[in-house]
């Protein structure tokens, strides 16, 4: 039997009752796979503090309100705890104006200050899409909130819908689930790759294109990995063209675990390793500039999980040719282990004032562990010391 709250009041006792409903949805900038609890079976708990994730968010670090429009779900996703017929998830409605209201007494007991919101579908995506955008019509108009707001895309949404989603959020993500429709009648039979998923995310380039002058939400996308055989080069591939030509900002990457009373409950869980590697990889190809062509795959199209992916290109290309960091350009430090984007920008800085002769001169410009840098760099020409020490067989 569905649970309906009509009032904020209603709403907070739910929130308790439903606890950690988005655990499988990350939206940080920082270790999204750390948002989620230990227990894969901690759906339906007793703490509200578990509907609510401190992560990083691009409005800075803030605790948000993950919760859902509604729990129930016409779809039958195989891998989903809100699939339809599953009688283990409670099902619980919110109305806009309570879930608006909830979400406002959250905030202003300075309890969280940032709101993710998703839904199951309920007598259709525009339907249940109209729900979401006046719940956050609500929150914005009403309650005059001005804070961080994620919020979800149903498949195959109207382009006013969407155009309207990006423009009262801070972000917007659509689900594409799986790299391929093959893949994806496994994992979501119900949902169309094309037309339902891809063609969201096309669309909300197309309506960032045509209105380069408004402030728009960003937009994410995320991968369930590992049900249905699905491989790190073919979500790589994808995730390389999502962000070239539809300029997402974050791709997302869920490892599997399964769920009881669905199809795929027998199904081994994804090692959280082989999610940390997708996730090197991801930001690899879109900051570091690397291509799909620089990541290393075993023989079943895989990252290798002994490396992380940079360290597994350094170990190959700069081995036997060290880069030299008072002499390389931006694009070429970011090729080195352990340089970011920042540590980067510190060694520009630093070398343009003295020269770089030393590992220890790395660690005062933030790097911290200087000596794992020894076998990909040259100091003003010359090898770190310590580098012949590690590393004999290099000279």
């Amino acid at each position: 039997m569905d649970t309906h709250a009509t009032t904020p009041s209603q709403a907070l006792e739910l929130f308790s009752d439903l606890g950690d409903l988005t655990r499988f949805e990350p939206d940080g900038d920082v270790s999204p796979q750390h948002e989620r609890r230990d227990s894969p079976a901690l759906y339906q708990s007793k703490s509200l503090l578990e509907c609510i994730t401190h992560l990083q968010t691009p409005k800075g670090a803030k605790p948000v309100l993950k919760t859902m429009v509604t729990t129930a779900c016409e779809r039958n996703c195989h891998y989903c705890p809100f699939r339809a017929g599953r009688g283990k998830m409670k099902r619980v409605t919110f109305t806009p104006d309570a879930l608006a209201g909830a979400f406002d007494r959250l905030q202003r007991a300075k309890k969280v200050d940032g709101l993710f919101l998703s839904s199951g579908i309920i007598k259709g995506s525009v339907t249940t899409q109209d729900k979401l955008l006046d719940t956050v019509e609500i929150v914005r108009r009403k309650y005059r909130y001005r804070g961080y707001v994620h919020l979800k895309i149903m498949p195959g949404i109207e382009r006013d819908q969407l155009h309207r989603a990006m423009q009262i959020a801070d972000r917007v993500s659509v689900n594409l689930e799986a790299p391929t429709q093959a893949r994806l009648d496994k994992l979501a039979p119900m949902k169309q790759f094309m037309t339902e998923l891809l063609g969201m995310l096309q669309l909300a380039d197309q309506i960032r294109r045509d209105n380069p002058h408004q402030r728009l939400a960003s937009t994410v996308t995320q991968f369930v990995v590992g049900a249905v055989g699905d491989t790190d080069l073919e979500l790589l591939a994808l995730s390389e063209k999502l962000y070239a030509n539809l300029r997402l900002s974050r791709v997302y990457y869920s490892a599997f675990h399964p769920i009881e009373q669905t199809p795929f409950e027998s199904l081994q869980a994804v090692t959280p390793l082989r999610e940390h590697r997708l996730y090197q990889a991801s930001f690899l190809l879109r900051d570091y500039g690397f291509g799909l062509e620089d990541l290393s795959f075993t023989g079943n199209e895989n990252l290798r999980q002994d490396l992380d992916p940079k360290q597994a290109w350094a170990e190959i290309h700069l081995r036997h040719a060290p880069i030299d960091l008072q002499t390389a350009d931006r694009e070429q430090l970011l090729r080195v282990p352990h340089i970011g984007t920042k540590s980067a920008d510190a060694i520009l800085d630093a070398r343009a004032r003295h020269a770089l002769v030393d590992l220890s001169q790395l660690r005062a410009l933030g790097i911290k562990s200087p000596h794992d840098l020894a076998p990909y760099i040259l100091l003003s020409g010359k090898r770190p010391p310590q580098q012949s020490q590690l590393f004999p067989e290099a000279g």
